[in-house]
């Protein structure tokens, strides 16, 4: 069952993929994304058929990583999705027309390595890891909820400055939120097949929370970014928030020794090299039409 939790993981990170570059295509030609107008921002995204066409895509990758998560620990399921960021690079530049730079390649390149030795070099041995603490999961999704909606607010805002343009903020905000999900949805793999009822909780109502937030945070962050920052690095920043998750609310081990524990060390910190690399300086990427409601 685990090398399967692990197929569906790796379906996920291309489905996933492909479901991003679509909804960039159709987040640029839909009004700018406005937080205090949800509604219509979301009807407008929805005449956009690729935004369309990126959601029910994204839809099947969100079924696929469901299947893994109940299949597989966290931080495995995790570290196989974003070892998969790699296959972005291709459809990027042969269907979609983007072309990379090469510092993109080389952080797209870096980040799939590291997390690659992270999903090979996890310690996988025992059960599916759905136990946990309340105490626990309420601090970390709390932490967690907390500075992507921190990272929302500072890009509407427009606090971003340098290489970390508003468009970075928004991208790593939704992958912060899209993991806070994640951890949410990990835990209710563990009771809801059994106990249905118990889909009526906390967990529910945050992960439904972090899915709407990194919905609308997404297409801002596709609006007034480049495609590729804004999708590795939510990408990254979804699957470190997942990941971490696993370690410290579901007890996934981070290795058998300190020489185990100090290469995933090492794999996580190529990552955050990787997450440097893609961002480039601030350009003036097209925002979207202005929304009239």
């Amino acid at each position: 069952m685990l090398h399967l939790g692990m197929a569906l993981a790796l379906l996920c990170a291309i489905a996933s993929n492909l479901a991003f570059l679509c909804k960039y295509r159709g987040a640029i030609e839909a009004p700018k994304v406005q937080f205090a107008h949800p509604w219509e921002t979301t009807k407008s995204l929805f005449q956009s058929r690729w935004w369309t066409i990126g959601w029910v895509v994204g839809a099947f990758a969100f079924a696929l990583h469901v299947a893994a998560l109940a299949l597989a620990p966290l931080s495995l399921v995790q570290a196989v999705i974003a070892g998969g960021i790699v296959t972005l690079a291709i459809p990027a530049q042969l269907w979609f027309g983007i072309r990379l730079r090469p510092r993109e390649w080389a952080g797209l390149a870096l980040s799939g390595a590291g997390l690659a030795f992270l999903a090979i070099t996890v310690e996988s041995g025992t059960g599916t890891h759905s136990s946990y603490t309340i105490g626990d999961m309420a601090i970390y999704e709390g932490a967690a909820l907390g500075l992507g909606v921190a990272l929302l607010h500072g890009g509407c805002r427009g606090l971003g400055f340098g290489r970390i343009s508003n468009g970075v903020m928004f991208g790593v905000a939704s992958g912060l939120l899209l993991g806070v999900s994640d951890v949410a949805i990990k835990a209710l793999t563990g009771t809801v097949p059994g106990e249905p009822l118990s889909i009526i909780s906390p967990w529910s109502a945050i992960a439904l929370t972090g899915g709407i937030l990194a919905f609308f945070g997404l297409a801002r962050g596709l609006q007034s970014g480049g495609a590729i920052e804004v999708i590795a690095l939510s990408s990254v920043a979804a699957n470190c928030a997942a990941m971490l998750g696993g370690v410290i609310v579901f007890g996934d081990p981070m290795g058998a020794d300190a020489a185990s524990i100090a290469t995933r060390g090492l794999a996580f910190a190529a990552v955050i090299v990787a997450a440097a690399l893609v961002p480039m300086p601030q350009s003036a990427p097209n925002p979207g039409r202005a929304l009239t409601a």
